[in-house]
């Protein structure tokens, strides 16, 4: 389950070549979002990348995150538990829809039975049922975007990173896929990082925005 903690985010500084790209603090408490803002360009991406530590060397960055007593930016990325989502719902083609998820859930979670079956609960859960045996070939974008929100959501992450992942849905798509992503992330206590280039989604999320420039 999630941790429902806060994420603490620490006099974050990031530099390119010595001009300072992202400069952030703040306070992002479960179930909420901070939007950062910028045309594309401004390095907005890099606070994700940073904060999920996989910033590319070619960056500093200076600052410390935490979620609870758990400090983030001292462990390797892949025990910082931090969930995801991009512009593409990036789905392994090989795997069936169900499998796709289950290859997402805990370690400690031994069954391949037990892990197909959280599988299925979480299809149903975003309107699914029924489509776990499906090709992810032949799923709409909306159910992409539903399958890869909850492939990232059985891993128990801490908190979700959203890299723009409404960009390439159309207007209508948009409005379900991103009250979708919210309400679930709300639900499970996750505080939430929003990076995009669209005022909408700012409205959308109703936390805080954070502005960044161009380069």
């Amino acid at each position: 389950m999630a941790d429902r903690s806060a994420l603490i985010l620490e006099d974050i500084s990031i530099r390119l070549h010595g001009r300072r790209l992202i400069a952030l603090a703040g306070r992002v408490e479960p179930g909420t979002v901070l939007t950062v803002m910028g045309p594309s360009g401004s390095g907005k991406s890099t606070l994700l990348a940073f904060i999920g530590g996989f910033l590319d060397p070619v960056f500093s960055a200076q600052g410390r995150v935490s979620s609870g007593a758990v400090v983030l930016t001292d462990l390797p990325a892949e025990e910082r538990r931090a969930g995801i989502l991009f512009q593409d719902p990036l789905l392994f083609p090989h795997l069936s829809v169900a499998d796709n998820i289950a290859i997402a859930v805990p370690g400690a979670v031994r069954s391949p039975r037990q892990r197909r079956q959280m599988a299925m609960a979480a299809l149903e859960r975003v309107g699914l049922a029924g489509f776990g045996k499906r090709d992810p070939e032949t799923l709409s974008g909306g159910q992409k975007a539903r399958v890869a929100l909850q492939r990232v959501l059985v891993s128990e992450p801490r908190l979700l990173l959203l890299d723009e992942p409404f960009s390439k849905l159309d207007a209508t798509l948009r409005d379900q896929v991103r009250e979708m992503v919210f309400a679930e992330a709300r639900t499970a206590g996750l505080p939430m990082i929003l990076v995009t280039h669209d005022a909408a989604d700012a409205v959308a999320a109703g936390g805080p925005v954070h502005n960044v420039g161009a380069e």
